[in-house]
């Protein structure tokens, strides 16, 4: 068989392995669980990463709003987790025992409705993949289906994130407000805060990473995958062959927007928060340098960006607090100006055609010309 027509050809294949032993033997085995829980936490931000791959580097749909997806993920999981919190043992001292207690100083004396079906865990997770995918067709059926796109598209998704981060503050007593939903404490009755339980959830959400790097690979393989790229290279030659670019673009939108809900709804978990510091403009912006240092066209690309950026900044932070956006600032200059297509570039340019020599040179002389019967290879 041909190596470009399996799912992951050889350089695909040799990406899968080494995040695969990176994340499941090296980390977990070298690192204190308090380092490892920062890597779960920056491992969320590349479920945005991978969506972004889809919609951006696929579609040329160029979202700077994925923290409000994000977000939407997150806060459905926080809502699950603060009722289980907020127990009438858990509560009883306060006016209104039962009910989360940002609701109780703000003077709200009974759960509000659409805060009950997150009572339910299955409930929360239909909630954590359909709730952002409505959000994601709504708002792209608006846009797409008008041909809004490019640079217009981008600045309304900023305003959207703008514009839920007001709403979150401002209703504060269903939201929690500027601190967010706090003091998850269990899931199901076990708690989410012990180091055996971060160690645990690290797990989950490698497994879970290596699904959506599986489900995105398969849809960038398929007749939808090549469309999208054929979208963004000459839209308007799709639209003539007959083919709907609002719906492709509404699906990939969508598809991002999941992706995007599931990294949100396991940095919950992971940290134990969420507010809405996590779905406003700046930290939509960051997500989408991730990707662009990992590179827009690569699924792993986005995986290791996230990884290596969300390190640079928790190290330069700690030493230098004032001059990570300075870094961060210089770090996307530099994707744009020097190897716009990031590190995934980098490596397709200048180290993997090195591999392939290597393979090349190991392959036996006899296998290349003939076949067992004598006849000429195919």
């Amino acid at each position: 068989m041909v190596i470009n027509s399996r799912f992951f050809n050889r350089s695909e294949l040799l990406g899968f392995l080494a995040l695969a032993v990176l994340l499941l033997l090296i980390l977990p085995l070298s690192l204190d669980i308090f380092r490892l829980n920062l890597v779960a936490k920056y491992l969320t931000y590349a479920f945005v990463g991978i969506g972004l791959v889809l919609c951006w580097g696929y579609g040329g749909i160029l979202s700077l709003g994925q923290g409000v997806f994000f977000g939407l993920g997150g806060y459905c999981m926080a809502m699950y987790l603060k009722l289980e919190a907020s127990s009438v043992a858990n509560t009883k001292i306060q006016s209104t025992p039962g009910i989360p207690d940002f609701m109780d100083w703000n003077q709200i004396t009974q759960l509000p409705l659409f805060w009950k079906p997150f009572h339910s865990f299955p409930v929360t997770v239909l909630a954590i993949l359909l709730v952002p995918a409505l959000f994601a067709l709504i708002i792209g059926a608006a846009m797409f289906k008008r041909r809004v796109g490019g640079v217009y598209f981008a600045i309304i998704t900023q305003a959207i994130a703008a514009i839920l981060t007001i709403l979150i503050v401002g209703q504060q007593g269903y939201t929690g407000g500027i601190n967010g939903i706090t003091d998850l404490r269990t899931l199901h009755g076990w708690d989410i805060r012990t180091d055996h339980a971060k160690f645990i959830l690290y797990f989950v959400e490698v497994v879970l990473l290596f699904g959506c790097i599986v489900a995105a690979q398969f849809i960038r393989l398929t007749k939808l995958g090549r469309i999208l790229v054929a979208m963004r290279e000459q839209e308007d030659r799709v639209r003539f062959s007959g083919y709907s670019v609002a719906n492709f673009k509404i699906f990939a939108f969508c598809a991002a927007a999941v992706f995007a809900a599931i990294g949100g709804a396991m940095f919950t978990l992971e940290v134990g928060f969420m507010s809405p510091s996590f779905v406003g403009i700046v930290p939509s912006i960051e997500m989408v340098i991730y990707t662009a240092v990992g590179g827009r066209m690569s699924i792993f690309g986005a995986v290791w960006g996230a990884l290596l950026v969300n390190f640079a900044k928790t190290s330069l932070s700690e030493s230098f607090p004032q001059l990570w956006l300075f870094g961060l600032g210089a770090l996307f200059i530099a994707v744009v100006l020097a190897f716009p297509n990031g590190l995934s570039g980098i490596w397709a340019d200048h180290i993997q055609p090195h591999i392939d020599r290597l393979f090349a040179s190991r392959k036996p002389k006899s296998a290349a010309g003939l076949v067992a019967d004598g006849a000429p290879a195919e």
